[in-house]
């Protein structure tokens, strides 16, 4: 593209767009290319060299201006496309409906607005949520009003200026997120409206509906019924923080009903604030994400902590260790996901339904299929997401390790953090009338599935070329061994393999009951290497787990 193509492209991109903040931005870098200044012309290049793509579930990207960030000219494109996708796919005579959700991130409710009117210019029913409230409460909605889709406004755990536009489909979806090959014909209306008309030329209506608190009612019922509190739980104190995000308000519903004392929170974290300012992530994985739970949970005197992710569908737990900085550990997501795994074993087996199976993703520990096995489950590793995960055939429960917990798939078909800390409440409060603590409940877990241990290297990118020439080298030249491991056996998923649909993903089988596994991030520039061993004690596997950490570390030092 030429320097004079750039720029009729930005002008007639800024000619369209209702925000006057991202129209100034656009503007004054214009101004810059035409004068010639190097640096704007590269900016308008970096906008202007594609569109956000739908990735994991829809789109997510930093705010700004161009067609390469989150911006009400590309929520106006992606919410006429999505209504005209449902219209066309719609049976004769029905009128599609779509729920909008959104969170408190910058720009939430201006995308979350323009999508209603927009998709209610399409001829559609547009219901709004009340509010700003987790994702969940919307994944819920999608299934409790019997929409055709749902649109989340998020960007969950991303840095600070990302934004999003999480999809679901209602009818034979269920209400899960959306997959292949829906959202590649999503793309493709978005496409269209992109490329024929002028946002501020397409219908308008103010003629959408508002949904009643009921919906969040019924939420908050639903969720308190997956753990009523049990005499275990009188006394018990703990922390919670929403890490400047929207869960607090819903869960504090939740423990009323459900009978659980409410916590020690976090109060400089507690209420939304898009600025997420005493974090520098706010992803509790992150290191410093919960530095303020932990002192407050220190100066509590506090069993256990819970936190949640900004829109409330992840969640982290943590408890005292001796061992830890700071004298608190934050569990890692497989092991709270092989807790309540267990803990959906033992129900499941307490009330058997044919076919009934646990799940998790491919990169979760692999320990979820021993306990699927020890109970006469199912089981099922799906690609990573819970648009994979949400689908397993007979599923009573599923998770990911980036702490993410299915616990209720009767009611929500995502990952629901607020339902997952209901479910470990219970757990702890149980525990508590036998004089048990959450770390013993992991020393049970030990002795049900073996010593196992899992653990992570991700590297984050500034250069996004960076992570498929990585991949790229490790097709073309795979390893022989890893950490001094064997490699056994190489499994490329780029074209599928056994039930899996192609993802972008190689998994190393190596001795000893070892793996890793790498893929690209789907929602942040990383990429991620997942392991994952077993050995004969908890210090043995811990020990295994280093070498392999460190095999994993020199591995990519090598081919970058």
């Amino acid at each position: 593209m030429s320097d004079d193509d750039l720029l009729v492209r930005a002008r007639a991109w800024v000619a369209q767009d209702p925000d006057p903040l991202t129209a100034a931005e656009l503007d004054a870098l214009i101004a810059g290319a035409a004068a010639s200044d190097h640096a704007s012309v590269l900016a308008l290049r970096e906008r202007f060299s594609g569109r956000l793509a739908f990735g994991t579930a829809g789109l997510r990207g930093e705010l700004g201006a161009g067609p390469q960030r989150m911006n009400r000219v590309l929520v106006a494109q992606a919410a006429t496309g999505l209504a005209r996708y449902l219209a066309a796919s719609a049976r004769p005579g029905h009128t599609p409906t779509v729920v909008i959700g959104y969170d408190g991130r910058r720009n939430s409710d201006v995308f979350a607005r323009d999508s209603a009117e927009l998709i209610a210019g399409q001829g559609l029913h547009a219901i709004l949520l009340p509010r700003l409230l987790p994702t969940p409460v919307l994944a819920f909605a999608v299934r409790h009003l019997g929409a055709d889709a749902g649109v989340m406004v998020t960007a969950s755990h991303n840095p600070p200026n990302d934004n999003g536009y999480k999809v679901y489909l209602g009818g034979a979806d269920d209400g899960a997120q959306i997959v292949p090959p829906s959202d590649a014909e999503i793309a493709a209306q978005i496409t269209r409206v992109a490329d024929d008309e002028r946002v501020d030329a397409l219908p308008r209506s103010q003629d959408y509906e508002i949904a009643d608190e009921a919906v969040v009612a019924a939420y908050v019922a639903a969720t308190a019924a997956v753990a009523p509190a049990p005499a275990g739980a009188a006394g018990l104190r703990w922390v919670y923080t929403a890490l400047h995000g929207v869960g607090w308000e819903t869960t504090a519903a939740i423990l009323r009903t459900a009978g659980y004392p409410l916590p020690v929170t976090v109060d400089e974290q507690l209420h939304p604030d898009g600025a997420f300012p005493t974090v520098a992530f706010p992803n509790p994985e992150e290191p410093g994400a919960m530095d303020l739970a932990f002192a407050t949970a220190r100066t509590a005197g506090a069993e256990l902590v819970i936190a949640n992710d900004p829109d409330a569908d992840r969640l982290a737990v943590a408890i005292p260790d001796a061992a830890a900085p700071g004298g608190w550990r934050r569990l890692t997501g497989n092991e709270t996901g092989l807790l309540l795994g267990l803990r959906a074993a033992r129900l499941a087996a307490a009330h058997p339904v044919a076919g009934a199976s646990l799940a998790c993703s491919l990169v979760s520990s692999p320990a979820l299929s021993t306990i699927a096995e020890r109970h006469g489950l199912g089981f099922h590793a799906t690609l990573t997401g819970f648009k994979w995960i949400s689908r397993a055939p007979g599923i009573v429960y599923g998770f990911e390790e980036a702490l993410g917990y299915l616990v209720n798939p009767e009611t929500v078909r995502d990952k629901d953090g607020i339902s997952a800390a209901v479910a470990i409440l219970g757990l702890v409060a149980e525990a508590r009338e036998r004089g048990a603590t959450l770390s013993d409940l992991l020393a049970e877990l030990a002795e049900e599935v073996g010593h196992v241990a899992s653990g992570q290297v991700s590297v984050r990118v500034d250069d996004l070329a960076v992570i498929p020439r990585l991949m790229g080298s490790l097709r073309e030249a795979p390893p022989t061994e890893v950490g001094g491991f064997a490699v056994e056996r190489v499994d490329d998923l780029a074209t599928g393999h056994g039930d899996l649909p192609p993802g972008d993903v190689l998994r190393y089988w190596l001795e000893g009951e070892t793996r890793l596994i790498v893929r690209p991030s789907g929602t942040e520039p990383k990429l991620k290497l997942y392991l994952d061993v077993r050995g004969d004690s908890a210090s043995d596997a811990d020990a295994r787990l280093e070498r392999l950490r460190d095999g994993a570390r020199r591995l990519l030092s090598d081919r970058s």
